[in-house]
């Protein structure tokens, strides 16, 4: 029996991944055509590409990928390139300052996209700690950037961050 809040937990069989007109992720899950699929981590910060859900437009779940390398290198690289459109994060390489000016926190980084700046009204509500030495800082307007590991930054970096840390 089939519950209403069952999960289902897709074989790389049952699943295939390709691009449609203008760019559209679509597939075919159990032998149903989708011309278009939207996909998302369950688990974003811990995750990347395990634990994937695969729905419709509409918003019903079909199922989850338990691990992208699972599939075929095709569908892999198709799942792959859509979650880099849907969670667009910059990897901070270099944190120039950070500085605490009129009631906000000012973040100037360094990333791999260039200089960028962050603003947040407080700490507590803007950075993540989703394990290890990672951090991912958003600021008050929804930008994000990712520290993929603190500790590994220049020395500079370490002493800005170890000051609000």
């Amino acid at each position: 029996m089939s519950g209403r809040y069952d999960i289902r937990l897709f074989k790389p069989e049952e699943i295939y991944f390709s691009r449609g007109k203008g760019g559209v992720l679509q597939g075919v899950v159990d032998g149903k055509p989708y011309e278009e699929l939207v996909i998302f981590r369950t688990f974003p910060f811990r995750y990347a590409s395990e634990y994937i859900s695969v729905r419709t437009t509409g918003g019903e779940e079909l199922g989850i990928i338990r691990d992208i390398a699972e599939l075929s290198a095709e569908c892999a690289a198709e799942l792959d390139k859509e979650l880099q459109f849907r969670y667009f994060l910059p990897k901070v390489h270099r944190v120039a300052s950070v500085k605490f000016k009129s009631d906000l926190w000012i973040w100037e980084l360094e990333t791999h996209l260039g200089e960028t700046r962050l603003t947040m009204r407080n700490l507590h509500e803007h950075l993540q700690f989703p394990g290890g030495n990672r951090i991912v800082l958003t600021d008050m307007h929804g930008k994000r950037c990712e520290i993929t590991d603190w500790h590994i930054l220049d020395a500079h970096s370490r002493r800005q961050l170890e000051d609000v840390l």
